[in-house]
């Protein structure tokens, strides 16, 4: 089972895990990248995230990559894009495995794959008044 989205709504971890929980795993690990209210020393209050259009497709490869390892029985992953408040879930990630360390090590290089390939770009708003774009080519 693959399900991988982007989208602007709210995204849970619990719909995840029931998502990937499957008879035949005997793990499931979930991960959630929130929204904090700061970045380097600086107050965060907002965030907006932009995707491009190729996000979807290529969030869906790097899913099916991680479920097609061995001991991996599912991946449930998603990304929000639009605007974002303080503790909102932007990464939400779940996956289901035989064993323990292979949903841990699963999970975990779906998480950083995901970082790495994504084309979605993160513009923070300080506290201050001032913004910056993050990730951006």
């Amino acid at each position: 089972m693959i399900r991988a989205e982007v989208k602007e709504t709210a995204i849970e971890v619990a719909e995840h895990e029931r998502a990937a929980a499957i008879d035949q795993a005997g793990a499931v690990v979930t991960f959630s990248g929130n929204v904090r209210d700061h970045d380097r020393g600086r107050g965060v209050g907002a965030l907006h995230y932009e995707g491009h259009p190729s996000a979807e497709p290529i969030l869906r490869e790097i899913a099916e990559e991680i479920a097609a390892r061995r001991g991996v029985r599912a991946v449930a992953v998603s990304h929000r894009i639009g605007d974002l408040e303080i503790g909102d879930a932007a990464l939400v990630a779940a996956v289901s495995a035989d064993h323990r360390k292979e949903a841990f090590d699963a999970c975990a290089d779906l998480v950083d794959e995901v970082k790495a390939r994504l084309p979605i770009w993160k513009h923070q708003f300080f506290t201050d008044g001032t913004d910056e774009w993050v990730n951006c080519p």
